[in-house]
């Protein structure tokens, strides 16, 4: 704020026009570039981070346009009080687009008690212009009532104590419309030192503060929706790590002996931690002797398709245990996930190996085959018939086998690894590796392990020598 100022000091005058033009125009070139990157028409009311952009956006241009609006009165400098009319006030929509009807001024007399306020002060209470302004002792009954204390401190402290005033308060205009208002203002000293009058500069920042608040609001629900997005993460990425097997491999199924598979396995994450889906792999021991093999995808991110992984893993390995057949274990889990609460989609390779006869039995529900590698060739297994998990409740799945010889590598994997053609490409390099493990990684190497728009899972079963 400048010195306190005198009752005899002269009118204020305008800064040169030069310099003031010079910043209304780099302010409305700035206003230009703030357009020309508007963020879009908000289409999803459900995205934090969108509603967040808009609302700084519309803070930033509130402040652009206040600012031209200063700018502008300054280079024209202060209006002069309005004389009294008998015409109505202009309408209210008229008022909202003006720019310059949001700031105004006023100066009180306390020898004479009278007030003369600017037209822009008129407009922003929503006062006619016939009537006369009010004094500072009227002044509180436009003020809500809470905010009434305010005002009467700011102004005794400025009259009593020379302070200058700097603070807002809410008033409420005739037609009910709540407004607020920043009130800067100084006393004006007379020849011995007393206040003769009190002047201020009122501005009309209802706007501006509900844009500061929309931007609030808007930041506390995108950090509240980042929070939940953080805790869905990690208790998609627990629950996981807990669904699927602990081992990676390398695993002999079962134990050591000729025909018994050499195991390894590897779930490749998605480059988008938040874009935790349903794949899994397992590979069980069952109490025949026999070795259960399965992938699967459920379509989906997230906990919720995650819990369906571990419910579906849950009932595999038990109907697998109690000795069920792959087509007829696949014919259950549809039906399962057909049940539950929140239906889904999914695919599924199931196989039972039996190693004293290197059989192997297995059934799919629109899953990729298992590719089989044999002497440095590679090739898809024929194919049953069997449609998604979830897609019908009646659904029946058929049954393949094959018989495998030592040495065969044989691949399960999940759609998101890679096109079938591309991995059979890898025959030669699959032929020449000594274990399940160095397969692995030889898929791996060829796959990429980051960068994946999904989930994949990949497992590998060597018959052992």
């Amino acid at each position: 704020m400048p010195p306190h100022v005198s009752a005899d000091r002269s009118a204020a005058q305008p800064p040169g026009r030069g310099p003031v033009d010079a910043l209304i125009t780099q302010t409305r070139r700035l206003k230009g570039d703030m357009d020309a990157v508007r963020p879009g028409a908000p289409g999803d009311q459900a995205d934090p981070q969108g509603r967040w952009q808009r609302a700084l956006y519309d803070l930033a241009r509130h402040q652009l346009d206040a600012l031209d609006a200063h700018l502008a009165q300054l280079r024209d400098g202060p209006p002069s009080a309005p004389a009294v009319r008998t015409t109505p006030a202009a309408p209210a929509a008229d008022r909202r687009e003006s720019l310059l009807s949001r700031v105004g001024s006023a100066e009180w007399n306390l020898l004479t008690d009278e007030a003369a306020w600017s037209e822009e002060l008129y407009r922003i209470l929503g006062r006619d212009l016939a009537a006369p302004p009010l004094t500072l002792d009227e002044l509180p009954s436009v003020v809500l009532e809470e905010d009434r204390p305010k005002l009467t401190s700011m102004v005794t402290d400025c009259l009593v104590d020379a302070r200058p005033i700097d603070g807002e308060f809410r008033v409420v205009r005739p037609d009910g419309d709540p407004r607020t208002v920043h009130m800067m203002g100084e006393p004006v000293l007379d020849a011995e030192g007393g206040t003769a009058s009190m002047w201020a500069v009122l501005r009309d920042v209802s706007e501006l503060r509900r844009s500061q608040r929309a931007v609030r609001e808007s930041q506390d629900s995108l950090q509240r929706e980042r929070h939940r997005a953080q805790t869905e993460q990690r208790l998609a990425v627990e629950l996981r790590e807990a669904v699927l097997p602990s081992w990676r491999g390398p695993l002999s199924l079962p134990g050591r002996n000729a025909g018994s598979l050499d195991l390894a396995a590897r779930h490749l994450p998605a480059a988008t931690a938040s874009l935790i889906g349903g794949d899994w792999y397992d590979a069980v021991e069952l109490p025949d002797g026999r070795t259960l093999l399965g992938v699967g995808d459920l379509t989906g991110q997230g906990p919720a398709i995650t819990s369906h992984t571990a419910m579906m893993l849950g009932a595999l390995r038990g109907m697998a245990m109690a000795g069920t057949e792959p087509g007829q274990l696949l014919a259950w889990l549809n039906q399962l996930l057909d049940a539950t609460v929140r239906p889904a989609l999914g695919s599924a390779l199931c196989c039972r190996y039996r190693p004293d006869t290197r059989t192997l039995t297995w059934a799919r529900a629109g899953h990729p085959v298992p590719l089989l590698f044999r002497a440095g060739t590679g090739r898809r297994l024929d194919a049953p018939q069997g449609m998604l998990l979830g897609a019908t409740s009646r659904a029946a799945y058929g049954q393949a086998e094959e018989t495998l010889e030592e040495g065969d590598v044989l691949l399960l994997h999940t759609e998101g690894l890679a096109p079938a053609d591309r991995l059979l490409g890898l025959a030669p390099r699959l032929g020449g590796a000594r274990t399940a493990q160095d397969c692995v990684r030889t898929v791996v190497e060829e796959c990429g392990e980051s960068g994946r728009d999904h989930d994949a899972c990949l497992l590998v079963a060597r018959v052992t020598r």
